[in-house]
């Protein structure tokens, strides 16, 4: 059968059909994020329910209550964990109580496990210490620098007077695709500080390097220096939570000013295996990632009701990066009673919330008015069905110029984590 001849008008109509089904067809496609596999729709998420885990709370109250030792963990605040690669956990505790722990009563008569000072010395160890659990949760023993007559903090004073709180910390390769892992472990550089900075004024934020699986430190380099921040309250320090996600560690941090209840959170992101190279850290500054730390904005401002405390959180669930704090913009004895959390699609932001609000429970201790909540940290390598394992610390309170350490020597519970699970679900449900 004859055909008739292609025209140059008809070639050219053919080659517009193809070329505009191939258009269809390519905006019909879902877009890859970063890769081949698309990202979970983000929605918003709150927190839905919580309970109680024994178990934890349980796990450090055993260990800290063994009157056998002298010499290890019998209390501590600032918890943070993290997941070793032979399956143990390395817990991480800013000021930690040590010595002995003996039954009650206590010396006032009440109820109460009580804790003692050795020969002479004192059961308050500043700074920092870190305890090793097994891989069934059970902790096993106790890292602290100095001597077994003379402990000290793990992580030493920093030159000068000033002391380190350890934060976060992650595993990753000791350099971008090398085969050897080590743990780095984000550290608050705090300098001696008055009126409002009793507790240190900030300084700048560090990362250690300790190997593997001896737990070894072998260094500690600077990252973010604000010393030249003239004014403490505008110091950021970093590391309060790390994510990983895909090849970068987002890392949060916070401003700390003493004239309002909430602060605001930063971020900033680090190439996997370059957490410890000061060179490889971008800020964000609201609208791109950059190496100047002085024009990072914050991602989650501190303002009315928002805000968040000097400790917060952050973890992933089901592709929505979700935040806890404790509930500061409330202000006054609210503040430290109540946990409550921000939602958003990407690390920088908009955070939307606060949303859900968790009271968890506290111990009575002597004086129940004074006792407070703080520092709630989730700990996503325990995870089940049950939901994240989140901790809180507890201490006690009272009113200006009132020593806490002979309140808190009084009742270890006192001085101790706590651990819930918490449920998440969309907004609205």
């Amino acid at each position: 059968m004859h055909r008739p001849p292609i025209t140059r008008t008809t070639l050219v109509a053919v080659l517009l059909a193809l070329l505009t089904l191939t258009v269809t067809a390519a905006l019909l496609l879902p877009t890859p994020h970063h890769g081949t596999a698309a990202r979970p729709a983000c929605t918003g998420r709150t927190l839905a329910s919580w309970s109680v885990d024994p178990g934890p709370t349980r796990a450090f109250a055993h260990y800290g209550d063994d009157g056998s030792r002298t010499d290890g963990w019998t209390g501590g605040d600032g918890t943070h964990s993290v997941r070793l690669p032979d399956g143990r956990t390395l817990w991480l505790f800013s000021d930690t109580f040590l010595d002995r722990v003996h039954p009650p009563p206590n010396p006032q008569g009440a109820p109460h496990r009580w804790r003692t000072t050795e020969n002479g010395g004192t059961p308050f160890l500043r700074h920092n210490s870190l305890v090793v659990t097994d891989r069934s949760g059970t902790p096993e023993r106790t890292l602290t620098g100095g001597g077994a007559t003379a402990p000290g903090p793990f992580f030493p004073d920093a030159p000068g007077g000033g002391w380190r709180w350890p934060v976060h910390a992650t595993v990753e390769p000791r350099a971008p695709g090398a085969a050897e892992q080590v743990v780095r472990v984000l550290l608050w550089n705090r300098a001696p500080g008055t009126g409002p900075w009793i507790f240190g004024a900030p300084h700048g934020t560090e990362v250690a390097t300790l190997s593997l699986p001896d737990l070894r430190l072998t260094s500690i380099t600077p990252v973010v220096d604000q010393s030249t921040v003239t004014d403490p309250a505008r110091r950021v320090l970093y590391g309060t939570s790390l994510v990983r996600d895909g090849d970068w560690s987002y890392v949060f941090g916070g401003d700390d000013p003493p004239s309002t209840p909430a602060d605001s959170g930063y971020l900033a992101r680090v190439p996997t295996g370059r957490l410890a190279d000061r060179a490889a850290w971008r800020f964000w500054d609201g609208a791109h990632w950059q190496p100047d730390a002085g024009r990072a904005v914050p991602v989650l401002r501190g303002a009315g009701r928002r805000g968040v405390g000097s400790a917060f959180t952050v973890v992933r669930d089901h592709g929505t990066w979700v935040l806890f704090t404790m509930d500061t913009p409330a202000g006054g004895a609210a503040g430290l009673r109540t946990i409550t959390g921000y939602w958003s699609c990407s690390p920088q932001g908009p955070w939307h919330g606060p949303v859900g609000r968790i009271t968890p429970p506290r111990p009575a201790g002597p004086d129940p008015h004074h006792v407070v909540v703080y520092n709630p940290q989730a700990h996503p390598e325990f995870t089940t069905d049950a939901g994240l394992l989140l901790s809180y610390d507890v201490n006690w309170l009272g009113p200006p110029g009132t020593a806490a350490d002979p309140v808190v020597n009084g009742d270890v519970e006192l001085y101790r984590p706590r651990f819930l699970r918490a449920r998440l679900a969309p907004v609205g449900r």
